[in-house]
């Protein structure tokens, strides 16, 4: 997928890995899909909503990585666009991931366009490193991973404003109520 006319620069494996072990000073997510098809999460998704109980030590190694950054002072922050009612993958979200997320030190935030028009955020996940890097996430309409692309000398001010958008428009997930 082309972007402002620049070949795409698909990241993964160690490499995009490394977006998170290197940020400096802030990562932001910005989430907008309802469904995200993830094979690492199907079996935790079909578990959870089989209503079994969540796994001992469910996440843990994200949660240390958030730990790690916010205990160096280097902020995680996530915008969730949520419509109501909730799909299962985001019941999910909310009952498993996004408490220990939210515990572990990251902010992560709900976006809730049930009762409002967009403000004007994007239909494009992207994370934003220290304000400077630009990562798409492509999806699907299923919610399948396309790939992940870094963005050749992308809009900063775009993003920011976005980014500011979300989280303008946004609530703590622990003052949010479905």
């Amino acid at each position: 997928m082309s972007v402002d006319g620049c070949e795409p620069v698909l990241v993964d494996g160690d490499e995009w890995k490394a977006y998170f072990r290197n940020f400096k000073r802030s990562a932001f997510r910005l989430e907008v899909h309802q469904v995200y098809t993830m094979p690492a999460e199907a079996e935790s998704v079909r578990d959870f909503l089989a209503g079994e109980p969540k796994p001992e030590g469910f996440n843990t190694a994200w949660h240390r990585t958030i730990q790690g950054h916010a205990a160096a002072g280097r902020k995680m922050k996530r915008a969730k666009v949520v419509r109501r009612p909730l799909t299962d993958y985001n019941r999910y979200l909310f009952a498993w991931a996004i408490p220990g997320n939210v515990e572990a030190g990251e902010d992560y935030r709900i976006v809730d366009l049930t009762d409002q028009a967009n403000p004007g955020l994007p239909d494009q996940d992207f994370w934003l490193f220290d304000e400077t890097t630009v990562v798409h996430l492509n999806y699907r309409p299923d919610g399948t991973q396309i790939n992940r692309e870094l963005i050749q000398s992308p809009d900063l001010g775009k993003y920011l404003a976005w980014r500011d958008l979300a989280l303008g428009h946004s609530a703590p997930f622990s003052d949010y109520r479905t």
